[in-house]
């Protein structure tokens, strides 16, 4: 499956914000199940590519002058191998057994982990894990914010992809198996899933599989990834700081759709500067 993505991400500020950063984790990369066909970042300025501790591609973008906006676009297409199942590594998955402040398990994790298990830690144990974490934590829209942790989240009943992510992470890991946080994009064809999505992977027989709590999918047919990492804070696409700026207004707009053309690059401000372009010859 070819998916074409568009994602613009604006802030606003109320008062004028004196200098900015912005870590970006915008930019995937090929792998076993997907191609990057084409790809490019509308930035306000130029900014060079680096990678990151997990392999992640990451921009920094530092605005020094006052400002009162940024806008932040990324398009391009991606082919997704929609019948593989796992992606193997050279990388140490070690790393992924480590808790986080977002995915410490609790004693009430550990004892569900355990339960849902039966202590065992083969791929259909865990899809049993991902079930039943889907039924614990009901998908409720805004019952949760970026610094919640997995035990809230469980403790509450109630959260979103990140905190679904969260809780089957800090479950995996209390059983010992590595597992870590996804952030991309998910192409449905229905309006009240988002685009932009988190899920999990965990390592088992030497390959990573993908957990999708919040959709019960083990098989990422339909998932474009952009980075990986510990938790949230590694992987999000967009993580900044400022100094200045009163209250802050976001607004994203994302757009996944199945074998669209390439289109013009999003004007992402003002005289855009386009920091990254990689076309291809399907």
């Amino acid at each position: 499956m070819r998916l074409s993505i568009s994602h613009e991400t604006t802030y606003h500020y109320d008062d004028q914000v004196r200098a900015s950063i912005q870590y970006l984790r915008l930019t995937p990369h090929d792998s076993e199940r997907q191609q990057v066909l084409s790809w490019q970042l509308a930035l306000p300025r130029p900014v060079r590519a680096q990678v990151d501790p997990f392999g992640n591609i990451l921009h920094v973008l530092t605005m020094d002058e006052p400002h009162e906006a940024i806008v932040i676009g990324a398009r391009g297409q991606v082919e997704i191998d929609e019948k593989r199942e796992a992606e193997h590594e050279s990388q140490s998955s070690l790393p992924f057994l480590r808790f986080t402040r977002l995915t410490e398990a609790d004693e009430a994790i550990r004892a569900f982990a355990a339960k849902e298990t039966k202590k065992r830690t083969d791929r259909t144990a865990l899809i049993d894990l991902m079930q039943a974490l889907n039924q614990h934590i009901t998908y409720t829209p805004g019952s949760t914010a970026v610094d919640t942790s997995a035990a809230q989240a469980f403790a509450n009943g109630a959260g979103v992809c990140q905190d679904h992510t969260h809780a089957f992470l800090a479950c995996a890991r209390s059983l010992g198996v590595p597992a870590r946080y996804v952030s991309g994009y998910l192409y449905s064809d229905s309006s009240e899933h988002l685009a932009s999505h988190a899920w999990a992977e965990a390592w088992i027989d030497d390959a990573w599989y993908s957990f999708d709590v919040t959709n019960q999918l083990a098989i990422p047919e339909r998932h474009l990834k952009l980075a990986v990492g510990l938790d949230y804070l590694d992987a999000c696409p967009v993580r900044g700081m400022r100094r200045g700026g009163g209250c802050e207004q976001m607004h994203a707009k994302v757009v996944v759709s199945p074998s669209a053309p390439v289109a013009t690059p999003i004007v992402a401000a003002p005289a855009p500067v386009v920091q990254m372009q990689v076309q291809r010859q399907s």
